[in-house]
């Protein structure tokens, strides 16, 4: 008989050796497929590379627009209180729990009122534009980024701002010289898990700027084409950098999240 904690201790590890077996599997069924001439001679291709391009950039500008925005949006939910704010915090999360393709559709939708045609005729157009991946990978990343600044700013003692401004700090110079350092790494933490998100997203970028190559075609989206024309090189080669970007970023945050302030 095994000792109860040793019991324990393997009930746990046997499910997350399971899980691990199985992502492993999962990766390993890659290289069945996968060859280096022929990686390299697909990573070349007009197309390859316009998709890389398309989603480093779009990634870049979406999740620092909403970075941008969720650093204040998060402060406020965590330090300020005001009428509806249960109802706010509630309904911000609705991207995290509505399909990517629902919010796509929502976006179209949108653009078909008083307010989308009048943008449309300022010039701002979605379908089959770089501004259209942005908008859907924002839409589906900025909930994120708030939810995950909002935990930030709630783990830092709010004593330390009030003595600050016992001190003479203004409201603003308090949040800039004692929370803002305070949560670096926390929102550093967010700016890679939004970009890496925003990466990866499909659905809504699909329903709101199409798959056209070299216009809106993502890494995500050129996979799906890869896979609808039965072209499997070329949908390995962009899951290796799918998964070779996807592997950076959680390496990234873990040294972050780990790193000694």
């Amino acid at each position: 008989m095994l000792p109860r904690d040793t019991a324990f201790k393997l009930s746990m590890l046997l499910p997350l050796v399971l899980l691990s077996a199985y992502f492993l599997l999962l990766l390993g069924s890659q290289s069945a497929f996968f060859k280096a001439e022929g990686f390299i001679d697909q990573i070349s291709r007009a197309d390859i590379l316009s998709a890389i391009a398309l989603s480093l950039i779009s990634a870049t500008v979406s999740s620092a627009i909403a970075v941008c925005i969720a650093i204040p949006s998060a402060y406020a939910l965590a330090r300020i209180d005001f009428p509806g704010k249960r109802l706010i915090d509630t309904f911000i999360d609705l991207p995290m729990v509505l399909t990517p393709i629902a919010l796509g559709t929502l976006i179209l939708m949108t653009w078909n009122t008083a307010i989308g045609r009048l943008l449309s005729e300022l010039g701002l157009t979605l379908p089959f534009t770089l501004a259209g991946v942005i908008l859907a990978q924002f839409t589906v990343v900025v909930a994120i980024s708030v939810r995950m600044l909002k935990s930030t700013f709630e783990q830092i003692n709010p004593r330390q701002e009030q003595v600050a401004r016992l001190l003479g700090c203004s409201a603003f110079d308090s949040f800039r010289l004692i929370t803002l350092p305070l949560a670096k790494r926390g929102i550093l933490a967010a700016i890679i898990l939004t970009w890496a998100r925003a990466v990866g997203e499909f659905g809504a970028t699909v329903m709101v700027a199409g798959t056209a190559k070299g216009q809106t075609a993502t890494l995500p989206s050129s996979i799906y084409l890869a896979m609808s024309m039965a072209d499997l090189p070329q949908a390995i080669t962009l899951i290796v950098i799918l998964i070779g970007i996807s592997l950076l970023v959680l390496f990234g945050v873990r040294l972050v999240m780990e790193r000694k302030s």
